[in-house]
């Protein structure tokens, strides 16, 4: 079985003079939930916003489904899907306007559109919001517009940058339950969260980043080894803990994720 996301070993930033990110290597497989965590300049946007391609790696490469978006720009992009942290709307678009949107630029045919786009507004209680302009929502509701944009298309990738601020527990529940669904058909998620109660609870494996490197990788108990904790119980609050204050670290941790 291929990897949906392979990076490899990439360096990046926004100069080459002083580089964000340092030899990152890991891969996400289909019906994968990946968790990447880290404290506030980790390089966790910095990372995502290569795989994005919105920035070129100083060195290494970023494939999805083995290409590259210098290779096939329209089918890279059109392999993933991306929840930011902060919603970005056209306040003059109504919020079905903003899926018939979404669903033309991935060339979903309208038989399609109309149950799936049906389905996301009842299952994440915007129905009655429809018909409603982007700009008179409220931050949580703009929030579930992206992520119904997200989940519209239904692609191999998932990218997902703290989809939980500002969304209500109705919201939180719904996009959960869904997260899960999708990785039942066989899709890949790397979701960024600093909530690591939930990343502990929904992911399959953990990439821990810290100042550009990742100092530790895979299941829980891969990343309790690194932080060098014996306990079974530990939490991986209590493992990334440990492993961000344990002082400077050198290397670019355990290397590749298969």
């Amino acid at each position: 079985m291929q990897p949906i996301l392979e990076v490899r070993q990439l360096t990046g930033g926004y100069s080459p003079r002083k580089p964000v990110l340092h030899d990152l290597s890991f891969s996400v497989m289909p019906g994968e939930m990946i968790g990447l965590i880290g404290l506030n300049g980790a390089g966790k946007s910095t990372t995502i916003k290569h795989i994005l391609g919105l920035m070129k790696p100083h060195a290494g490469e970023v494939r999805i489904r083995r290409t590259t978006l210098e290779q096939d720009p329209e089918t890279y992009r059109a392999s993933f899907a991306y929840v930011p942290e902060t919603p970005v709307l056209f306040d003059e678009l109504t919020v079905e306007e903003h899926m018939r949107l979404t669903g033309m630029a991935y060339s979903l045919g309208e038989q399609a559109f109309e149950s799936r786009s049906a389905l996301l507004l009842a299952e994440f209680h915007m129905t009655g919001k429809k018909s409603a302009f982007a700009g008179h929502l409220s931050k949580g509701m703009k929030q579930k517009v992206m992520i119904m944009n997200a989940l519209l298309p239904a692609p191999p990738l998932y990218i997902i940058d703290e989809p939980f601020l500002g969304l209500d527990p109705l919201g939180i529940r719904s996009l959960l339950e869904r997260l899960v669904e999708v990785k039942r058909s066989g899709a890949a998620i790397l979701m960024s969260s600093h909530i690591l109660s939930t990343v502990e609870t929904y992911c399959d494996r953990f990439l821990v980043l810290h100042a550009g490197r990742l100092i530790a990788a895979g299941s829980l108990d891969d990343v309790r080894q690194s932080a060098g904790i014996e306990a079974e119980r530990a939490s991986l609050e209590e493992a990334f803990y440990r492993l961000v204050t344990s002082g400077e670290r050198g290397g670019g941790g355990n290397g590749p994720v298969a």
